[in-house]
């Protein structure tokens, strides 16, 4: 069962603002469920594709490993792994014309953030970045990490001005894998899984 432990929520300030907590009280009592809880979590946290979410959490529904805090009328389970990209993140509702609106502002949920004992795929989003997509974007290209394959296998897709690019071998094999490679000790490979038959925003012909 998750621990409580409020210092967690404190340090990275994570707060849910008290419009928004009467607005979640209200929903959860519509669940009719005795026990139902939010829980916040984030998709593809660290990346430019990062999602900040909340959901329902039944009984049952949280992780072991999720940090929690009583509020007044309910409990909010954050998953471990989504903390550090919650600092400083608002929960808000703010009213309007068609009744109002649940916001979540999470600005540090794209900023990779690594420590010693980050994951091979959180140091990867880290580097590429970081390091890598910065200079991409000189050609209006970027990188991603599409998946870990086998745990030591970084799979990348190139996009924009990089897909299809002429110079995405080059790139790929001199640039990124190699920046990779030296930083991750514990990857064996890069591989590229874009499709170089689109053209069109080709930097290089």
């Amino acid at each position: 069962m998750a621990q409580s432990n409020t210092s967690a929520w404190d340090r990275h300030m994570v707060s849910i603002t008290e419009s928004a907590q009467e607005y979640l009280a209200e929903l959860l009592k519509k669940q009719n469920c005795e026990g139902i809880a939010v829980r916040i979590f984030i998709l593809d946290a660290g990346t430019p594709k990062a999602e900040t979410c909340i959901s329902f959490c039944r009984p049952g529904e949280e992780k072991d490993d999720d940090e929690v805090k009583q509020y007044e009328a309910f409990k909010a389970f954050i998953e471990l792994h989504s903390i550090p990209f919650l600092e400083e993140a608002v929960v808000d509702f703010a009213k309007d014309s068609m009744g109002g609106q649940l916001t979540i502002k999470a600005p540090n949920s794209r900023l990779p953030k690594i420590s010693d004992d980050s994951s091979i795929e959180d140091r990867v989003n880290y580097i590429l970045y970081n390091e890598v997509n910065p200079g991409l974007a000189a050609h209006g290209g970027h990188v991603t990490l599409e998946e870990l394959f086998e745990e030591n296998v970084a799979v990348l897709r190139f996009g924009g001005g990089c897909q299809g690019c002429g110079m995405v071998d080059v790139t790929l094999k001199d640039g990124v894998e190699k920046t990779l490679l030296e930083q991750i000790p514990q990857l064996k490979e890069v591989r590229d899984v874009t499709d170089h038959t689109v053209k069109e925003n080709a930097y290089y012909q």
